[in-house]
């Protein structure tokens, strides 16, 4: 299993967030490949965990935030996020 996949022009990621980070950043594939580690500074107090996640994958990925949708893991450290037609690929994933 891979932590991203294409559907249509939209990417699907699978992603293990850490909250409360010094700063935010993409860190790499967990060692099974099925997840790719993010960390945030946000705390994961009333959403704001999530709305940061969302902002930052949407800044890295030249969409706007309206554009990336959580498609699983709203209470979970694991999360999936929909990212509509990324402009830019801040990670090493390749088009179909």
């Amino acid at each position: 299993m891979s932590w991203y996949r294409w559907n249509g022009e939209d990417l699907e990621l699978s992603l293990r967030v850490q909250v409360r980070a010094p700063r935010d950043a993409f860190v790499g594939p967990d060692p099974g490949g099925e997840y790719y580690r993010v960390r945030i500074k946000a705390p994961p107090v009333d959403g704001k965990g999530n709305q940061a996640l969302r902002r930052f994958v949407a800044d890295a990925f030249g969409v706007a935030p309206s554009r990336v949708t959580l498609i699983g893991g709203e209470h979970a450290r694991y999360k999936r996020l929909r990212i509509e037609a990324p402009q830019q690929l801040p990670l090493p994933v390749e088009r179909p």
